[in-house]
């Protein structure tokens, strides 16, 4: 059975609970906020960060303040593992009742090269899990790759 281990981070308050709740299909905390503790203290983040395949970075484009923040959860999470741009996915959830300004989102370099997806569970969930496991599908590819490459070069 192939595994594939994937980090969900993201400033506090972004929606990091509800997706990964949403997503395994779990029904808890989907609906309201009751915050998780999470892994607070930068000294863990290494031990997390091994043998990662993936990063999902999930932010409130509400929130000035967590545009700024996730360009250190990608150079922290991404940049120095080091992990491809396709291997990490942008999230901006917008909470219920929240504008939901999909279109006036200006990401900094080198943010703005990645994969983004805008998810608000409230109209269109679907669409939200269907992204989310084309990312899903996209890491498991990339293991499968890796393993074969290293195969061969066993093989050979």
């Amino acid at each position: 059975m192939l595994r594939a281990k994937v980090l969900l981070v993201g400033p506090c308050e972004s929606g990091k609970t509800v997706l990964a709740n949403f997503v395994s299909e779990s029904t808890e905390g989907i609906c309201s906020y009751s915050p998780t503790q999470g892994v607070r203290f930068e000294t863990c983040w290494p031990a997390l960060m091994k043998d990662s395949h993936g990063v999902i970075i999930i932010f409130n484009p509400d929130l000035p303040s967590h545009l700024k923040e996730i360009e250190m959860w990608y150079s922290c999470f991404v940049q120095q593992q080091p992990l491809l741009d396709s291997q990490c996915l942008l999230v901006a959830h917008h909470k219920p009742g929240s504008a939901g300004d999909t279109e006036n989102l200006s990401l900094a370099y080198p943010l703005n090269k990645l994969k983004l997806i805008h998810s608000n569970l409230e109209e269109d969930p679907e669409d939200v899990r269907m992204e989310f496991m084309k990312y899903f599908r996209n890491i498991i590819t990339i293991i499968n790759e890796s393993r074969e490459r290293e195969e061969m070069s066993i093989i050979s």
